[in-house]
């Protein structure tokens, strides 16, 4: 059971490993692939194919330590020499214009991929393991509206709008959590372990206290840019699907970046599932000190119990107003009564109020983190996010942005080559995790198959 064995195909003979294909590299063609790329000598390590960890197809989940990256962001408005770049870059753009082939400039990068802000909406995966403990419908759909407004702020690191890197097609992000079994409480009393923070039960959890909490995403098109993402606890019969186009267009003064698809949250004790979308990001005032907020309706659904909720992320108005406010409200379709309304910021206090008149407030910023458990890069297969970017964020910790670009451009051009290549060949790319189901993609082994 510790080792976690995501599907996909088993160990190829040694024999082909001898002869250097690429079992993480589904397209036939992936050892002549890598052979045309221009590598770098001090960059070989990332470009060339690490057969050892691409053919082993187990992650172990003894080797996932507890994350020490901060993730945090320097705050810093836009010097001189970079705004004449971000200016040269705005004269070319018209509005409405699609940015998704534009490339930006290395600065304007925060220091990861998307698939791993994915994952760092999971930061408080007590909350989200909380939805199956609830009694009944109406209390799990509130849950999963306070695990859903609470998600966004760690995903989106602080205020600066800052751009993680686009993954390249077959790019993967594994992690994990150890929830305290303490932590995942019915619904009306967790209002009680959103104000304990006691650091010291955070690390050095004993397994059998902790429920386990598995993640990974995979980024399975590139154009479209789709990004898929699966989540599991099985103990508490719970995993979450998702799939999500990014869509981004210049404004003027901002760009504005449309989450195009839906998740689908699975609690198969109660034989329920719940259908949700994500709201667009907007990164403001990029020429001064650009800032992200959230924007747009957005919609859970529970077909099964006939509860749904209304998630609204209101933009600043041009004069006056407040910046991040969200405001929701869970209906019963079928007698049409509201039962919670909620109201506040994302990134700062959130005010709950139910329909027999209690009233909960969640502050956002004192809620205790968990730390995703993710495995040492030197245990990394060569496509998984932090291995694969290695490069690029150690030169952005160093202010090297010219070293940054530099093998950014590197993975980019690689990217492009491999493209070409597949359509020379007529091998459209298969995804390792995940598979096309009419619109959306499903994860190839998820928890209510087994």
């Amino acid at each position: 059971e510790g080792i976690l064995g995501w599907p996909g195909p088993k160990s190829h003979s040694t024999e082909q490993l001898k002869n250097g294909a690429l079992s993480s590299l589904s397209s036939a063609s992936a050892n002549i692939t890598w052979a045309i790329v221009p590598s770098a000598a001090q960059d070989g390590q990332a470009l060339q194919p690490n057969t050892e960890h691409s053919a082993s197809e187990l992650i172990l989940v003894e080797d996932e330590i507890t994350d020490t990256e901060d993730n945090e962001e320097e705050d810093l408005g836009v010097m001189d020499d970079q705004r004449s770049v971000i200016l040269h870059l705005i004269s070319q753009l018209k509005l409405g214009m699609d940015l998704t082939r534009v490339v930006l400039p290395t600065f304007i990068l925060e220091k990861r991929s998307l698939l791993e802000m994915y994952a760092n909406f999971m930061a408080h995966p007590d909350l989200f393991l909380s939805i199956a403990a609830g009694a009944t419908p109406e209390e799990r759909i509130i849950c999963f509206v306070e695990y859903y407004l609470t998600a966004f702020h760690e995903g989106r690191k602080g205020a600066v709008a800052k751009k993680p890197y686009n993954p390249i097609i077959g790019e993967t992000f594994h992690c994990s959590w150890d929830v305290p079994k303490d932590k995942v409480k019915a619904f009306r009393t967790n209002g009680a372990s959103a104000l304990s923070k006691d650091p010291t039960k955070e690390s050095g959890q004993d397994q059998s206290t902790c429920y386990k909490l598995r993640f990974v995403a995979e980024q399975v098109s590139h154009h479209p840019p789709v990004s898929c993402f699966y989540c599991e606890c099985k103990e508490k019969k719970m995993c979450v699907n998702a799939h999500v186009w990014t869509k981004s267009k210049f404004m003027g003064m901002s760009i504005g970046v449309s989450m195009v698809g839906e998740g689908v949250l699975y609690l198969m004790e109660h034989e329920e599932e719940y259908v949700f979308t994500l709201p667009s990001a907007y990164a403001r005032s990029i020429l001064t000190i650009p800032w992200v907020e959230l924007g747009g309706k957005v919609n859970i659904n529970c077909a099964r119990t006939g509860y749904s909720a209304t998630v609204t992320f209101h933009t600043k108005p041009f004069y006056g107003g407040k910046v991040h406010r969200v405001t929701a409200e869970v209906k019963h379709n079928p007698t049409n009564t509201i039962v919670c309304k909620a109201q506040g910021e994302w990134n700062g206090t959130l005010e709950f109020t139910y329909s027999n008149g209690e009233t909960k407030v969640i502050d956002t910023n004192k809620l205790p983190v968990i730390r995703k458990k993710i495995r040492p890069i030197a245990k990394q297969g060569p496509l998984e996010s932090r291995h694969l970017w290695q490069h690029v964020t150690s030169s952005l910790k160093e202010g090297n942005i010219d070293a940054a670009t530099e093998h950014k451009h590197r993975l980019e051009e690689r990217q492009r080559a491999e493209e070409r290549q597949r359509v020379a060949l007529a091998t459209p790319w298969k995804p390792k995790y995940f598979a096309k189901e009419g619109d959306g993609w499903l994860y190839l082994n998820p928890l209510w198959k087994t």
